[in-house]
């Protein structure tokens, strides 16, 4: 086989991804902000391995997905929980509460992968649709385009410990985007709800 379509279709896959996942690369930042810089790392390594092989299983059967209704409103929800939570722990470091622990590792890498599989819908299907007959080109594509997003987390986390008001502009992106999903998702639910 001609090896150009194939890179044409992982250059797409690529393309769709990471224009599509800016948002993510703030909430991976907001997540693993409160880590120190080797737990960072890990919790961004260990959170976007779990997040990609979750899109690479969620991408093969992206055209079952698109039968399932509230599955956009299920995820803006679980965003909106992201959001708040992150926003609870933020206060409460500002105000100088020592009663809530430090964020764990393993609370990091779960909000990430939470996090990423809420806001990952649109990306699924976009590089399914690309990648149809692909799946080791689609687990390719996911994979590098997931990977240079967690670069970009690393370098958002270090700068929401300079710039900790940055961190509130963070939030505010990703409730944006949440209450966005639960409007669409709710007007998917309507909409079967009016012709069923």
């Amino acid at each position: 086989m001609d090896i150009l379509p194939l890179l044409v279709i992982l250059a797409q896959i690529l393309l769709i991804d990471l224009v599509l996942a800016g948002d993510n690369a703030i909430v991976i930042g907001l997540a693993v902000a409160r880590l120190d810089p080797a737990q960072r790392r890990r919790a961004i390594f260990f959170g976007i391995v779990g997040a990609t092989v979750i899109r690479i299983l969620l991408a093969l059967v992206a055209v079952k997905l698109l039968a399932i209704i509230g599955l956009t409103l299920a995820g803006g929800v679980l965003l909106l929980w992201v959001a708040w939570k992150t926003a609870r722990e933020l206060r409460q470091q500002e105000e100088g509460e020592h009663a809530t622990p430090p964020q764990s590792m393993s609370g990091a890498i779960w909000r990430i992968i939470i996090a990423d599989i809420s806001m990952s819908l649109d990306n699924v299907l976009g590089v399914a649709g690309v990648a149809r007959e692909h799946p080791v080109l689609l687990g390719v594509g996911l994979a590098i385009s997931v990977g240079l997003m967690g670069l970009a987390a690393d370098f958002v986390a270090k700068l929401l410990t300079r710039f900790r008001w940055l961190a509130w502009v963070g939030i505010a992106i990703v409730f944006y985007v949440a209450l966005k999903m639960v409007w669409e998702g709710w007007a998917d639910v309507a909409g079967h709800l009016r012709l069923g």
